[in-house]
């Protein structure tokens, strides 16, 4: 029996498609990310699976359990599902020692683990109105984990925070699964942070459900042009210059090794701190590979071999 099961779940708003027949499922302590456009459905799959949103059909199974719609019961949610969302709220001017124990169930003991592994510990004796942005959202989280959930369900969790808070957030979410045994799903249009952190990635277009497949698999081998894009830097060449008759080739940027040559002209650079993203033409096509060479000079001619994967459509 799946820890969660997802069986054709549909959605629709004043005839526009939300969800359309997504199938998924979820096992015990894993990490699983929902990517895709704005539009797709993510945040609406995410909610309907913590019981705070009514699909028009289909059915949620948690723990074996059918997970009631938001119409079905007098106050929305499960109670082994908790729900963080973007908009995150904390009752103002108030304790956050006093915020965290009005939720928390845990003992003394559990309590200060838990405040450990949110990276809270220090904030107990401040004021609700005395947080950075960051510190709110940890402190939201733990309380929500005060209420003992089983599976977490995370709406964008590292968007508008910096390099540092994203860091720690990644340390609290990997802590989270190992040391309380909490299962996670998360949202994100991140794909640093989807593929630093997931162990399997579902990708949503237009409320369906278009690819699925460990976080190696879906980055490596995207079904299409959207997926691709969607998880980071791409080189497309067409039939025309395609290793592959009649099909266009993919390929990352980290599988092209610059070398000496002549073959093509490099027209565009990023420097990105540790390398540097280059843009060369060859034959009519821009083709795009990381280099550690801080000094790459537009206009210059190069050359270069694919050093790994390539996919084909």
């Amino acid at each position: 029996m799946a820890f969660l099961s997802v069986h054709n779940l549909n959605k629709n708003n004043e005839g526009e498609i939300v969800l359309a027949n997504i199938q998924l499922q979820l096992n015990k302590g894993e990490k699983l990310a929902i990517a895709g456009e704005t539009g797709s459905g993510k945040t609406s799959l995410l909610k309907m699976i913590g019981g705070l949103e009514q699909p028009d059909a289909g059915d949620i199974y948690f723990e074996g359990t059918r997970v009631k719609g938001a119409l079905e019961q007098l106050i929305p949610g499960h109670p082994g599902i908790a729900y963080l969302s973007q908009d995150f709220d904390l009752p103002h001017n108030y304790y956050v020692h006093e915020v965290l124990s009005y939720s928390n169930e845990f003992t003394e003991e559990k309590a200060a683990e838990l405040y450990d592994i949110c990276h809270i510990s220090h904030l107990l004796k401040r004021r609700t109105n005395q947080l950075s942005g960051g510190e709110k959202q940890r402190i939201a989280l733990a309380r929500l984990l005060g209420s003992m959930p089983r599976l977490l369900l995370l709406d964008e969790p590292f968007s508008n925070f910096d390099a540092i808070h994203k860091k720690t957030m990644r340390k609290i979410l990997d802590d989270i699964c190992k040391r309380l045994d909490i299962s996670i799903i998360m949202v994100s249009h991140d794909a640093l942070d989807i593929l630093s952190w997931a162990d399997r990635i579902v990708i949503l277009k237009d409320g369906k459900m278009i690819q699925e497949g460990t976080n190696r698999d879906v980055y490596l081998q995207p079904i299409n042009e959207y997926c691709a894009a969607l998880l980071g830097e791409y080189s497309l060449l067409t039939t025309e210059i395609s290793d592959h008759p009649g099909k266009n080739q993919f390929i990352r940027p980290g599988y092209i090794q610059l070398k000496p040559g002549n073959d093509a002209e490099l027209i565009h650079t990023e420097y990105f701190g540790s390398y540097v993203l280059v843009s060369m033409l060859y034959q009519n096509q821009v083709i795009k590979a990381f280099s550690s060479n801080m000094n790459m000079v537009v206009g210059n001619k190069t050359s270069f071999d694919i050093t790994g994967p390539k996919w084909y459509l």
